[in-house]
C-alpha cells in the first residue's frame, strides 16, 4: 500500500470512521433543560412554524442547513460509484462547508433508478433545508435535475460541478486575460469538453462578455448542424463550419479551456495560439497538459490547473461555501446568474489585493502578489468569507 493511500484510508477510519459528527447548539444537562429540548417545551415552536412557515428560520437550524446530495454517477474523476461509494466525497464537501463558511451540512447519498425519482426524493426531504448543493451527478441528467428542482422549490438549488466551476474558471480568466493584455469581448476562446462543467463555464463567460467561443467535445466542435446538439449546449454551437477538429480552431486562440480529460491537447497546438496565450487545464487528477511541457513550449503562457501542486488552482473550494453562505444570509430563494457573477468578480477583485500574513504562513510562502503565478486567492484566505458572500448577499437582495 502506498503512502498515500494508507494516509487517506487512516484518516477516514481513525479515531472513528468518517468526517463528520452532530453536535448540539443548545445544553441539555438538567430536566429543565430536558422539558425545553423535547416535550413538553418543543411543542411550542411547532405551533409557531405551523402558523408561520417562515417561523422554521427563527426556531430551527433550517436556515444554516444544506443538503449535499448525489445519486453517485459522477463521482470526483473515478465515474459512475454508486450513491454509497460517494459518501466519502459527500462527507468531504460538508467538511469545507463548516471549515470555510460555517454552515452546518446533511450529506445525503440517494439510490435512485430515474432522474424523476432522484428529483422526486430531494422535494420530499427539501423542507428540512436552507438550501440543496447537487454533486456528482452525470451529465445530461443532473442538468435535467437541476432545472427541475429549480421550479418545484423555494431554495436555493445549486450543482457545484457545473455552476462552481463556472465562478471559479470566470474568475480566474477575468485577472488573467488583463495580466496577458487582452479582454473577455475580444479573446478567441476553445473549450475543450462540452458536459456540464464545460457548457456552464461558457454560458457564464457569454453572460460575462464573451463574443468568441468555440466548442469542442470528442465528436468534434460543435456547430448548428451536429444533430446530437441538446438544450444544454445548442446555444453554445457556432455556426457551419469546415473546422472539425481542435486543431482546426486552436490557431491564434487567446484561451484554452480544457474540462476533458488527460493529455487531451497535443503540445504541437500550442506553438499556433495567439501571442500571451492563456491555458487553463482543468482536468483532474491529471491535466490535459503539463504546465512543465507548456512553459518548455512557450515562455508567454499564463496557465492554471485544477491540482494544489501547480499555481493557479481553479478549486470549487473558493465558491460554493460563500455563495451559499451569501445566498442564506440573504434568505435568497434561488441562485441567480447575477449572484454568480458577483461571486466571480469578488475573487477576481480579491486576487488583486495584498496577501495576508497568515495566507503565506499557512502555505509556507514568503511572498505571494498578483501576477502570472497568482491569479485567484488561495482557498485558506479568511478574507474570502466576507469579500465573496457579501458581494453574493447583495446581488441576492437587488
Amino acid at each position: 500500500m502506498d503512502d498515500l493511500k494508507k494516509r487517506a484510508l487512516d484518516y477516514h477510519q481513525f479515531p472513528k470512521p468518517g468526517k463528520l459528527s452532530v453536535d448540539s447548539s443548545k445544553p441539555c444537562t438538567t430536566q429543565d433543560d430536558l422539558s425545553l429540548t423535547y416535550t413538553p417545551g418543543v411543542a411550542e415552536p411547532v405551533r409557531e412554524i405551523h402558523a408561520e412557515p417562515a417561523n422554521a428560520y427563527k426556531y430551527t437550524n433550517k436556515g444554516n442547513l444544506v443538503a449535499v446530495i448525489t445519486d453517485g454517477t459522477a463521482v470526483l474523476g473515478l465515474g459512475n460509484m454508486g450513491a454509497l461509494a460517494s459518501k466519502p466525497v459527500m462527507e468531504g464537501k460538508a467538511v469545507l462547508f463548516k471549515r470555510f463558511a460555517g454552515i452546518d451540512v446533511f450529506d445525503i447519498e440517494v439510490n435512485a433508478a430515474t432522474p424523476d425519482e432522484f428529483i422526486q426524493t430531494v422535494v420530499n426531504i427539501s423542507p428540512t433545508f436552507g438550501g440543496i448543493n447537487l454533486e456528482d451527478i452525470a451529465a445530461p441528467h443532473c442538468f435535467y435535475i437541476e432545472n427541475e428542482l429549480k421550479k418545484r422549490l423555494d431554495i436555493p438549488v445549486f450543482h457545484d460541478d457545473q455552476h462552481g466551476t463556472a465562478v471559479i474558471v470566470a474568475a480566474a480568466l477575468l485577472n488573467a486575460l488583463e495580466l496577458q493584455g487582452k479582454t473577455i469581448e475580444t479573446a478567441k476562446i476553445v473549450f475543450l469538453g462540452a458536459g456540464a462543467a464545460g457548457c456552464s463555464c461558457a454560458k457564464l463567460l457569454k453572460l460575462m462578455g464573451a463574443t468568441n467561443i468555440t466548442m469542442v467535445d470528442r465528436s468534434g466542435v460543435l456547430d448548428t448542424n451536429r444533430a446530437d446538439l441538446h438544450d444544454n449546449n445548442r446555444d453554445l454551437a457556432i455556426a457551419p463550419t469546415n473546422a472539425t477538429t481542435l486543431a482546426d480552431v486552436m490557431p491564434q486562440a487567446d484561451v484554452f479551456i480544457g474540462v476533458s480529460a488527460k493529455n487531451a491537447l497535443d503540445a504541437e497546438l500550442i506553438k499556433g495560439m495567439a501571442k500571451n496565450p492563456i491555458i487553463f487545464a482543468l482536468a483532474n487528477p491529471d491535466p490535459e497538459i503539463l504546465p512543465s511541457i507548456a512553459h518548455a513550449i512557450r515562455d508567454d503562457i499564463l496557465m492554471a490547473t485544477g491540482r494544489s501542486d501547480f499555481p493557479n488552482q481553479v478549486n470549487n473550494a473558493l465558491c460554493f461555501p460563500y455563495l451559499f453562505r451569501g445566498a442564506l444570509d440573504a434568505k435568497a430563494t434561488k441562485i441567480t446568474e447575477n449572484m454568480k457573477i458577483a461571486a466571480a468578480k469578488a475573487l477576481s477583485e480579491l486576487a488583486r489585493e495584498p496577501v495576508p500574513a497568515e495566507v503565506l504562513q499557512a502555505y509556507n510562502l514568503t511572498e505571494l502578489k498578483f501576477g502570472r503565478e497568482y491569479i485567484i486567492p488561495k482557498p485558506f484566505d479568511t478574507r474570502l468569507l466576507a469579500h465573496v458572500s457579501s458581494a453574493v448577499a447583495k446581488a441576492a437582495r437587488e
